[in-house]
Formats: structure tokens, C-alpha cells, sequence
């Protein structure tokens, strides 16, 4: 393990270091494009130390299976998706398969993951078109993901990152509460966010520079209450206060495998250091 992830797991290490007495406060010599383009940057070269290991926190084996995992994730946690799709995949291997689906049936596999009806109409849909346009095979470019009903860019830009090497940006809640608290951007729709993102940093990162940032999202920096004191990164943070900055309160707010928890894949990357998240209970199980 890393000193940095030492530092955010608050082991062997002294507490981040604080921001510099002008950071988090406002200065009468706003920041140059060019020293926040270099602290950008830095930011995540230094989140690369912290996960080394970070990755699509939704489980999936082909690019059919990822697409239809992340559509299914709106409004609820990878979690509940991946406790949810092993038997929907066993059920509905293929879109030949899903797309004749029973509307009812489907619905009552994916029930958990919220807004059932919604989410099956698009993954009938989605699997009818991969079916009949695309010969049973998900496409590999934006311009054809995102004709897919239920597919939209943010959608589209997991699939084509972590199912086919295209590089982009996914902005999610996480990376644009993050990107945000900042100062990298204060856009608030999401393509607006992303264009501005894109042109600080090289394209080959895109892809690794989501995973990194929605995993410190998830773990460290927490939209109420973000565990600044336990924060690698608080060095760099112009948002520094705004949450926890004790260092034993703010690492009791650490989640996921920084917490000592399990993660929320049921089989996470070999490289993963947490705990594999438990599969769905059993219908019926005692509770």
C-alpha cells in the first residue's frame, strides 16, 4: 500500500497535509488557467496513487452485459445492480434473448434496482435494436450507443470506455459534485461539465481519470459530509472544510474497502484490496 493510501486509510501516516492559508478562501488573485490546469493534473496523478486499483464498479463479462448494467443503474446503487443482474443474465443471456422477453417478467427480476417499468421498456427496447440493427452486438462508437433507448452519453461513454478502450469522460453525480468542489469547472449540466474537463486533460485519461474520481467520490468525498481530514488530496482541495477535518472523526466516515467494508462488485478485479460485496439475500431468507 502506498503512503497516500496509508494517508487516506489514516495508517502509518501522519494526517493529509492541510491546504495552503489561502486555499479554500476566497483571493484577491483569482487562480490562472495555467496553475489550475497543473493542479488538475496533479490531482489526478495523485488519485492514481491512492487507487491504483480503480475500475467500473458494476459487474459485467461482454459489452451486452456492461450496457445493461449501467442503464439499469440509474437511481440506485452498483450494488443493488450487481445483485441484481446475475440472475437477470442467466435468464436473459443475449439481446435476442431480452428482447423477447415478458414485459412482467422482467420487470420482477429488476424490481429492485427502482423504476422497474421504466428500465424494462429500455432494456427490451435497447436489446429489439441490438437485434435487428446491429446484428446481436453492441456498437462500439457514441453516434450509434446513444440511439438506444435508455442510452444517453453518460451511459454510452462507460460502455465505450470500459467495454471497447474508447476514452471518456463519465459524468456522473460523484464527478461533478467533485469536479466542482474543485474549481475545475462550476458548469452544471453534465455535457457542459464534460467538454470543460476534457480540455484540461490529455484524452488518453479520460477514461482512468472517471474511475479515479468517482471512487473518491464514493469513499472520501461524500456530498453531506466529505471526510476532509482523511483526505490525500486535501492539499490540492480549494473546498477544504467543508467537511470533517478532524483526522480520527473523518476517517469514520471512510467507506468501502478505506472503511474496512466490502466493496460493490460480487467479483471485483484480482487487484482489488477490499472485501467482494454478498450476493442478494434469498427470497424468504430469515431475517
Amino acid at each position: 500500500m502506498s503512503a497516500k493510501q496509508n494517508s487516506a486509510v489514516g495508517e502509518q501516516s501522519s494526517p493529509p497535509r492541510s491546504p495552503n492559508p489561502s486555499k479554500g478562501k476566497k483571493s484577491d488573485k483569482p487562480e490562472s488557467r495555467l496553475a489550475m490546469v497543473r493542479r488538475a493534473r496533479r490531482i489526478n496523478r495523485e488519485l492514481a496513487e491512492v487507487f491504483p486499483y480503480a475500475h467500473p464498479e458494476l459487474d459485467f463479462e461482454n459489452p451486452f452485459e456492461l450496457l445493461v448494467a449501467t442503464v439499469l443503474s440509474a437511481q440506485t446503487t452498483d450494488l443493488r445492480v450487481n445483485q441484481t443482474t446475475p440472475a437477470l443474465f442467466a435468464r436473459y443471456p443475449t439481446p435476442e434473448d431480452m428482447a423477447a422477453a415478458v414485459p412482467e417478467e422482467l420487470e420482477e427480476i429488476i424490481r429492485p434496482t427502482g423504476f422497474f417499468r421504466a428500465k424494462a421498456k429500455s432494456l427490451i427496447g435497447l436489446s429489439a435494436a441490438l437485434r435487428d440493427n446491429y446484428g446481436g452486438e453492441v456498437p462500439g462508437t457514441l453516434r450509434d450507443l446513444v440511439t438506444l433507448p435508455g442510452v444517453g452519453r453518460k451511459t454510452a461513454f462507460v460502455v465505450l470506455g470500459n467495454a471497447f478502450g474508447v476514452p471518456g469522460i463519465t459524468v456522473d453525480t460523484h464527478f461533478g459534485r467533485l469536479v466542482r468542489r474543485w474549481k475545475l469547472t462550476d458548469q452544471e449540466d453534465p455535457e457542459k461539465v464534460e467538454a470543460e474537463i476534457a480540455a484540461i486533460f490529455p484524452k488518453s485519461e479520460w477514461t482512468m481519470l472517471s474511475h479515479r474520481v468517482i471512487f473518491h467520490g464514493r469513499r472520501i468525498c461524500h456530498a453531506r459530509k466529505p471526510a476532509c481530514g482523511a483526505c490525500p488530496i486535501a492539499h490540492l482541495c480549494p473546498s477544504y472544510g467543508e467537511g470533517e477535518t478532524d483526522p480520527e472523526k473523518a476517517k469514520k466516515l471512510l467507506k468501502y474497502e478505506l472503511g474496512g467494508q466490502p466493496g460493490q462488485r460480487l467479483k471485483p478485479p484480482p487487484d482489488y484490496p477490499g472485501k467482494p460485496a454478498p450476493p442478494a439475500p434469498a427470497l424468504g431468507a430469515a431475517g
